[in-house]
């Protein structure tokens, strides 16, 4: 088994248009994605996936490793089309990791509990993550993705493993009483596929809570497949605006 770590990187973006190219640190952004996620102990190849030449020609030029694909409605498309791109190159056995393009500071270690997880639960075609808040994070934000899991994962999985029963933009589970029992979960944007899943997911048809919290995990449970979620804690996040990308500069000016 061999992980293949599947990078899209778009250059629209609604709040911040050529986000992978925003270079104030001496690097472009994407630059810093790769590089962190070449540290991951389980991955053996990082491939950024992108529509625009401009980005094909950065990736290019720091040495990274790329492939050009057509227009996609959403990344875990794109990455499909990577992998029918490399054919024979990944295998049946192999794991996809989707790493976000816009996450400069994601932790290795990260990805090697994503990919730990996926392969320790063998009833799951796919997995997540699940982190608590950090302190600066609302859990009412509808920005955040919000999940809950089960207690146990499946008879055919080791223990202290759990599994996605949803996830929402709302807060989740909603403390009626106010008693406090569970603490919320937020959901890092970061999944690992079986291959052959992978590629027959993009085939199912989008669902009905899908299109209704635009969260495109939601279409493999409501389609009945399981998600195995690795609990993890993690303080980074993603670059979503100008202003975040701002702060990342400052703190990597300070290093």
């Amino acid at each position: 088994m061999s992980v293949l770590a599947v990078i899209p990187a778009r250059y629209a973006s609604t709040r911040f248009p050529g986000k992978p190219l925003a270079d104030r640190t001496g690097k472009p952004l994407i630059q810093h994605v790769v590089e962190r996620v070449q540290l991951s102990k389980s991955v053996g190849r990082a491939v950024v996936a992108t529509d625009d030449q401009r980005i094909f020609d950065a990736v290019t030029a720091f040495g990274g490793d790329v492939i050009m694909t057509g227009d996609h409605p959403n990344g875990t498309s794109r990455i499909a089309e990577v992998i029918e791109q490399l054919g024979d190159q990944v295998k049946t056995d192999d794991i996809i990791v989707n790493v976000q393009g816009d996450e400069p500071e994601i932790e290795p270690d990260l990805i090697d509990a994503l990919v730990a997880g996926l392969a320790a639960d063998l009833g799951a075609p796919m997995a997540t993550l699940a982190s608590p808040f950090a302190e600066d994070e609302d859990p009412a934000d509808p920005n955040i993705v919000k999940l809950v899991l089960t207690e146990t994962a499946g008879t055919d999985s080791k223990p202290g493993l759990c599994r996605a029963l949803y996830f929402s933009r709302s807060l989740i589970p909603y403390d009626r009483d106010n008693q406090q029992r569970i603490k919320p979960w937020k959901h890092p944007g970061m999944y690992a596929y079986r291959r052959d899943f992978l590629m027959k997911y993009v085939t199912l048809a989008p669902t009905p809570l899908e299109e209704t919290e635009c969260l495109e995990q939601l279409r493999a449970l409501e389609h009945g497949h399981p998600i195995a979620v690795a609990k993890v804690n993690t303080q980074h996040h993603g670059i979503d605006t100008p202003e975040q990308y701002e702060a990342f500069v400052q703190r990597m000016l300070r290093k």
